[in-house]
């Protein structure tokens, strides 16, 4: 799994609820009777697992001996190691799951990051070379393809938003590389933000999630995916039961952009934010701290040939109101370049309404 500070994400799966009694309204059974052996023997064949190798990259020992080392034990030092070489390739796992038929492959970005090389392996044995189509890194998703000489099964993706704490949910994956396995739980909160990008949407779970899951789908009790396990929280590189995966519904939207050209195209503001202090929500007769203030506006942006100057506090953009960073970061991210959209902006104390020409997103900056 991709470990992030103390932030590891992983993956949960969300299903359903209760049994249903006479004059009682009826609702679906969360798990299977006799569990879901009949759920997993039918979408196994659509979970692949993902090897990939990456570049050898040059290493230069004599850069690792501490600073203030006596010269001649240093001249020995060098004599023994070599100047230069290579460290090995870059091998790891992961996970991945067929979405169509021609064999698309949905994985996370950071499995197959600076791969030279991605191998796909089915659930049948077979093992063949991938091409990346694109990867984002700011969702975590990636696309991939593989050439079959027949039609391969594939599963469906089911809608994230209606899951809810306390769904249950089960994961197929490739943990530490040792093949299908296939672990259960239940929703444990959604919409978490980790703090770790602005499209910080996470479904948490409790399923356990290893290493070598990332990419692999997380699923509902109709078999269909809901999320796609990114990262775990662990202090020791293991599962503690909190998981993470990115919700279904971005998902979908990633891979319609990935499929077209192989890269996602994302609205810019130009402005660095941060959160309203406690103190400011006060003094403007706020309850809550609540939009975005501007702390600069980068020179021949969209804000600044807006009229957005330091201090502004962005309010609300194109209808959404900006309770936090991450919906503004969002808003304009999934916002088309060029189009033309409105701000509620509170300016020298007095709301004010800016139009404004979204830009284009560098790659650099995503």
């Amino acid at each position: 799994m991709k470990p992030i500070a103390r932030n590891s994400v992983s993956l949960a799966v969300a299903a359903a609820i209760l049994s249903s009694t006479a004059l009682v309204p009826s609702v679906a059974l969360a798990v299977p009777a006799g569990g879901y052996a009949d759920l997993v023997e039918q979408v196994s064949p659509s979970v692949v697992f993902i090897e990939v190798t990456g570049t050898a990259t040059p290493v230069d020992y004599s850069q690792a001996l501490p600073e203030g080392m006596p010269d001649e034990l240093r001249r020995r030092f060098e004599e023994l190691v070599p100047k230069g070489g290579e460290q090995g390739p870059r091998s790891g796992l992961g996970s991945g799951f067929i979405i169509s038929n021609d064999g698309q492959i949905v994985t996370n970005h950071h499995v197959i990051d600076g791969a030279q090389r991605v191998s796909v392996t089915l659930s049948d044995g077979r093992e063949m070379d991938a091409t990346v189509i694109g990867s984002d890194p700011l969702t975590d998703i990636a696309l991939l393809q593989i050439e079959a000489e027949a039609d391969l099964p594939f599963i469906d993706f089911g809608s994230s938003a209606q899951m809810r704490a306390g769904d249950e949910v089960f994961a197929v994956g490739n943990p530490f590389g040792l093949g299908g396995t296939v672990t259960s739980g239940i929703v444990s909160a959604t919409s978490r933000n980790i703090n770790s990008g602005p499209f910080d949407d996470f479904i948490q779970t409790d399923a356990a999630i290893n290493r070598g899951n990332s990419g692999g789908p997380l699923f509902n009790d109709a078999g269909q995916v809901v999320g796609v396990n990114t990262a775990i929280y662990s202090p020791d590189g293991g599962s503690v039961g909190i998981g993470f995966a990115v919700p279904s519904d971005l998902v979908q939207t990633i891979v319609a952009d990935l499929e077209d050209d192989g890269t996602v195209t994302r609205g810019w503001l130009g402005v660095q934010i941060r959160p309203m202090t406690e103190e400011v929500a006060s003094v403007l007769g706020y309850d809550a701290p609540r939009g975005a203030v501007v702390e600069a506006v980068m020179p021949d942006s969209p804000a600044a040939k807006a009229g957005l100057v330091n201090g502004d506090i962005i309010l609300s953009f194109d209808g959404t109101d900006i309770e936090e960073l991450r919906d503004l970061t969002r808003a304009v991210a999934e916002t088309a370049p060029d189009a033309d959209s409105q701000m509620t902006v509170l300016h020298k104390g007095s709301e004010k309404t800016y139009e404004v020409t979204i830009g284009t997103l560098d790659a650099e900056e995503a």
